[in-house]
């Protein structure tokens, strides 16, 4: 019988993003079906090629400006805020008006600088080590890349600068919808804090804090592992009904890491939806119920093995652990580090969040948008509550 196989080749881009080198899953006895794959890699762009794939890049801006949902955009939006102008925070969808002048010698370019060997892993899965050794020996030594031998320039280094910020985007959000359905109107709105790289010990607590937020829309139909017992549909969209989504999520890189709760409205309740994601962020610091926290900590776990089951994820994983860790960690120790977290690390993390100041990204109509101000002054008060505002007119 076959054995199912996965080869692949895995690089490091500048020093918080990972890139796919090439990914060849093939049902094979041996690694030598992919001897061919030195001379088919992305690294030989045909002309036709390079103009169908600024075609593909020119739609999906344009489909990522019309899409319901802004996920994506904001993720974007509040990384801007959070590191202005520096590594994570430049933006990683390609402005339109570069899209003309990525050319076959600027990929060349950008290949030859940052597709070097000490940049990369080679990761297998299903394939004996001995074997695997054998074949790069024999298809990747001495092969001269499409870029020639030109040597590579050094490359940006630099560390990530959490800086804080808002980033607004007025847009009417009121005809996204793609079907005869109509879309209610909504404003979204992201606010982060700085939390920690996956280099440091409290990236596990910062990673069960958030499991333990969890959240999601108000339209889930539920189920088990749907998270309906975490805090933010407990304390937010269990007790609004006039919220549509509020979502907890982590992003975490070598040198710095984000945590954002996302929440989307009607535009007239913007400021009562900010105060609840500000109070969220202080209760985060309070009371740990230690049912919710094994229950955050067998949720974690449950989705660290699940998704270990499948072997283009194990792939992955392997890769992605060398090449930031120079080693890798087997899912029993990450169950263990995941086990031994304690209502004290969740408060300790919660703390040091909540120390500095915030990122937000707002998406739609924003005319009730508190001022930036006015978010970190509830973020550093006790209660999370925003300043009164009192006006005479309207």
């Amino acid at each position: 019988m076959k054995q199912n196989t996965l080869v692949g080749l895995l690089t490091f881009w500048k020093n918080w993003h990972f890139r796919l080198r090439l990914d060849l899953a093939a049902k094979m006895k041996s690694c030598s079906p992919w001897k061919s794959m030195g001379a088919s890699v992305t690294a030989r762009p045909q002309d036709e090629e390079i103009e169908m794939t600024r075609m593909a890049v020119q739609f999906e801006l344009e489909d990522l400006n019309m899409r319901p949902d802004p996920e994506p955009l904001l993720t974007e939006m509040i990384h801007e805020a959070a590191f202005r102008e520096n590594t994570v925070g430049l933006h990683r969808f390609c402005p339109p008006d570069n899209i003309a002048r990525i050319d076959r010698e600027v990929l060349h370019a950008y290949l030859r600088n940052y597709y070097t060997p000490g940049r990369m892993v080679l990761a297998g899965v299903g394939v004996e080590h001995e074997c695997l050794v054998q074949c790069a020996r024999k298809f990747l030594l001495g092969v001269q890349p499409a870029w020639g031998s030109v040597e590579a320039c050094d490359v940006d280094r630099s560390v990530a600068q959490y800086t804080g910020g808002i980033v607004k985007v007025e847009r009417d959000m009121s005809n996204v919808s793609l079907g005869p359905t109509p879309i209610p109107e909504l404003t979204h709105v992201m606010v982060g804090l700085e939390s920690c790289s996956f280099l440091e010990e409290d990236f596990i607590p910062f990673a069960v804090l958030n499991m333990m937020m969890g959240g999601g829309g108000s339209f889930s139909a539920g189920g088990p592992g749907k998270g309906m017992f975490t805090r933010l549909y407990l304390n937010v969209l269990n007790r609004h009904h006039w919220m549509y989504n509020a979502t907890s999520y982590h992003h975490s890189y070598e040198d710095t890491g984000l945590l954002c709760i996302h929440a989307s409205a009607d535009p007239r309740q913007v400021r009562e939806m900010v105060e609840i994601i500000t109070r969220e962020f202080i209760l985060m610091a309070g009371v740990v119920d230690m049912v919710e926290l094994e229950r955050a900590k067998t949720q974690l776990t449950s989705m660290l093995m699940m998704n270990l089951e499948s072997r283009p994820v194990i792939f992955e994983d392997v890769g992605r652990q060398v090449l930031a860790t120079q080693s890798r960690k087997l899912p029993h120790e990450l169950c263990a580090l995941i086990s031994r977290v304690t209502a004290e690390d969740i408060q300790r993390v919660a703390s040091r969040l909540l120390r500095g100041k915030p990122a937000v990204a707002a998406l739609g109509d924003l005319s009730d948008l508190p001022v930036y101000e006015h978010i970190q002054a509830a973020l550093s008060s006790r209660d999370g509550r925003l300043p009164r505002v009192y006006r005479l007119f309207r």
